[in-house]
């Protein structure tokens, strides 16, 4: 008989000559299980996606009441739809003010085109400042933004009118200029191995901005709904973005993703030409109601009042000869090591351990912490002693 593995290498189109191949049957919370029950702690949470955690029952609930209303019904911004509505709504009232329109797209790389289109027509410029290790998603537009030549030299030629500077560096942004429709960066550099900026660098890059008319984007497709501890980490700059990403942890689990912006910028796309911007199933009515639930989640439930005495624990625990500096900021954080091989051995060895722990694209000398945030402090405990352990054992 045909395992499924057999069925996912000959059918399932691959992204790399060596997948995991864990095959999991069920999630619950902090942990998922393979097909015959082994637990494994997720302590990436399937790339700070599941920040509530896998299968939250508000989630599920809110899914299944959706699926007794209706699915899919045209393309978005045609139709009232109630999901789409009460999540815009719920958004724009923990933004700030000038964060008032919502864009609905099926992802973070979605959120990043349709930001980067938004800037060009609000502006009428075409010049964009992104950063060297920088990672925004692996469509054309979100490829070109992306700070590592190594990912994007087959696919050449991407855009145009890009330049890359170098990530709090305050000598960089006289760079910026007049004739500079937006600057895009993440809130912390995520996949360079959580670069945390300097508050006063990023105040300087928001004035820059502003002297030069220049949209500034903030990529938090890894940072928002509360994984730093703020419920976006702008909020720890002191600064507003004119452009907001969204996604990963939005959908509690589900896809979906946005852009937010001033509604008179975001207006900008209805007219010359109409209809600026098009997508057939972004803000899904079932992803909204999962992202709204998610949302009422981490707010009611208090979700973020514990993150920094989390990642206190974890930087207490971790200590090792082996691990050279812990990066990050709340529960997104880095273990940096010296080498690949490591890295490779010691994520082996914590797989076979119960622990799923993973590198970064552009940093594979580091290990990724992102749990969920309603993991334990007892979960904690358990997790870096397997991490431990592997490190001790390679």
């Amino acid at each position: 008989m045909i395992s499924h593995k057999q069925f996912f290498l000959q059918n399932t189109a691959q992204t790399s000559n060596f997948p995991r191949l864990l095959e999991i049957e069920k999630a619950e919370g902090l942990y998922l299980y393979d097909t015959k029950g082994k637990a494994y702690m997720d302590l990436v949470s399937g790339f700070a996606v599941s920040s509530i955690g896998h299968r939250h029952p508000k989630v599920i609930q809110a899914i299944k009441n959706q699926l007794d209303k209706y699915l899919h019904l045209t393309v978005y911004g045609e139709f009232v739809q109630a999901p789409q509505v009460m999540l815009a709504h719920q958004l724009s009232s923990v933004l700030p003010l000038t964060l008032s329109s919502v864009y609905f797209t099926n992802s973070g790389a979605e959120a990043c085109e349709g930001a980067l289109k938004l800037a060009k027509k609000y502006t009428n410029r075409s010049h964009i400042i992104a950063f060297h290790q920088s990672y925004h998603g692996s469509t054309h537009g979100a490829l070109s933004v992306m700070g590592n030549e190594y990912y994007k030299q087959a696919y050449r030629p991407l855009l145009p009118d890009i330049k890359f500077i170098n990530f709090n560096a305050g000598a960089d942004l006289n760079l910026i200029t007049p004739h500079t429709a937006c600057v895009i960066i993440e809130a912390i550099q995520g996949e360079a191995g959580v670069q945390v900026p300097d508050k006063l660098y990023m105040q300087a890059l928001r004035a820059r901005c502003d002297k030069t008319g220049t949209l500034l984007i903030f990529d938090e497709i890894q940072t928002g709904f509360g994984r730093t501890g703020k419920l976006f980490a702008f909020e720890h700059y002191g600064i507003v973005p004119d452009i907001l990403l969204l996604a990963k942890a939005m959908g509690g689990g589900m896809p979906i993703g946005a852009f937010i912006a001033a509604k008179h910028i975001m207006d900008a796309l209805k007219e010359n030409p109409i209809l600026g911007h098009i997508t057939t199933f972004g803000g899904h009515p079932v992803s909204c109601a999962a992202a709204l639930a998610s949302l009422h989640v981490i707010i009611d439930e208090g979700l973020m009042e514990g993150i920094a005495e989390k990642e206190n624990l974890f930087r207490a625990l971790l200590i090792h000869p082996k691990i050279k500096e812990i990066r990050g900021k709340g529960l997104m954080l880095a273990i940096q090591l010296n080498t690949f091989t490591e890295v490779e051995s010691i994520s082996k060895r914590c797989i076979e351990n119960g622990l799923i722990i993973d590198w970064f694209l552009h940093c594979d000398t580091a290990l990724r912490i992102a749990p969920p945030l309603t993991i334990s402090t007892l979960e904690i405990e358990r997790a870096c002693a397997i991490i431990l352990a592997a490190i001790d054992g390679v």
